[in-house]
Order: C-alpha cells, then sequence, then structure tokens
C-alpha cells in the first residue's frame, strides 16, 4: 500500500521539461555555491559589503590576504549574490515540482510567491537598502527592472517594478480562477519580471502551446 501510495504521489507531480528540471537542480546547488563564495569574502576582507560595515569577523579569524572589488565588492562576493539573483527561479521550481500539483499549485509556485518576493526586494531596495554612492552597474537585482532601479537610484524604475508586481497579483488571480486570459497573463508578467518571472514565463508559454495543441 505504500509503494501504490508513493507511486500516486510521484504521478500527480507535475513534470517539468528537462531543460528547466536540469536548472532547477542545478539552480538548487547554485544557490549553495554563492552562498559559500559569499561567506568566502568574509574570510579575505574585513568589510565585504560596505551597506553593512558591522558584518565583518575579527581579524584574528581573517586570512592574511585581501581579495580585490569589482566596484564596491569583493570578487567571490559578487559572483555569490549573481548566483543568487540567477538561481533564486529554482526554488520556486523545485517547490513547484515538489508540491505543486494542481492549477493552484502553479499558481501559488509559478507566479503568487515569485510576486511576493519581487514586492518584498522592491521595497527593501526602495526604503531600508543602505544605499551606497556612486550607484554601480554590479548592484545585484532580482529583475531587469529593479537593477534599473538599484544600479541608478532612479524612483522611476522602482515604481515601474511595482507596477510590475501588481500585475503579477492580478495574474496569480487570474491563474486561481482559471479565465481564459491567464495564460498571456502569465506570459507578461515572466517576461516582465525576469529573470525571477521565468516560472510563469514556462507556464504561460506551456499553456499556450498546449491550447494551440
Amino acid at each position: 500500500m505504500i509503494g501504490f501510495s508513493d507511486r500516486r504521489q510521484q504521478s500527480t507531480r507535475p513534470q517539468l521539461p528537462a531543460w528547466l528540471d536540469r536548472y532547477t537542480t542545478l539552480g538548487l546547488y547554485g544557490l549553495l555555491v554563492g552562498t559559500v563564495l559569499c561567506l568566502v569574502a568574509f574570510l579575505t576582507n574585513p568589510v565585504p559589503d560596505p551597506s553593512f560595515p558591522w558584518a565583518t569577523l575579527p581579524e584574528s579569524l581573517r586570512l592574511p590576504i585581501a581579495q580585490p572589488r569589482i566596484e564596491h565588492w569583493p570578487v567571490t562576493y559578487t559572483i555569490g549574490i549573481w548566483l543568487w539573483v540567477f538561481c533564486f527561479p529554482a526554488l520556486f521550481l523545485a517547490g513547484y515540482r515538489r508540491y505543486g500539483d494542481g492549477n493552484r499549485g502553479a499558481a501559488v509556485w509559478l507566479v503568487g510567491l515569485p510576486t511576493l518576493a519581487m514586492l518584498g526586494w522592491t521595497t527593501y531596495c526602495r526604503f531600508f537598502w543602505p544605499k551606497l554612492h556612486p550607484p554601480t552597474w554590479n548592484a545585484p537585482a532580482y529583475t531587469f527592472v529593479c537593477w534599473l532601479y538599484c544600479s541608478t537610484y532612479d524612483v522611476l524604475w522602482s515604481n515601474t517594478a511595482y507596477t510590475i508586481a501588481l500585475f503579477g497579483i492580478v495574474t496569480t488571480l487570474l491563474v486561481v480562477r482559471h479565465q481564459d486570459r491567464d495564460r498571456y497573463a502569465l506570459l507578461g508578467f515572466g517576461f516582465l519580471a525576469l529573470p525571477l518571472g521565468l516560472p510563469a514565463l514556462y507556464e504561460g508559454y506551456r499553456r499556450v502551446t498546449r491550447t494551440r495543441s
């Protein structure tokens, strides 16, 4: 009975395309590697992130070397943060792969939670992130439009990010209510919110191609 139940549960789990399934698995490892690379910077540089000067290790615990910086951040810290940026969507895809059976699962994991993440990161960067000067192209951000804000501090781009996140909320409601236009909303939000919008972009493409076939 247990074996039958396990097989039935596996059969109801959504199947991602091979390339996306591979990205999801590698992306989870990428998040781990990114974390390790960020921690390495604490062993080499007194203040890896100037936004948080209090985040430092005692000199006795640091290595007798210092990494060069790419703009404001040490090399491994920069690589680690950008790994987090481009691997972050894997968290939602992994959740969908494991728990996302049914239409509600797609709404939650592929668009709802990414939308909440976008709202959270946009609010943090706009109002709470200790900004460094001058602004730099090397400012990590989880969507391209957020990068435009973080690299310029122009509030126009932050407002645009909020607008896209609002569109994500509308898209989530359309998916939950099984509206016919949900697939196009998924495509739109997914594209506008890249790379964070990758899960929604995939789901929109899947629904469009399924309808045409």
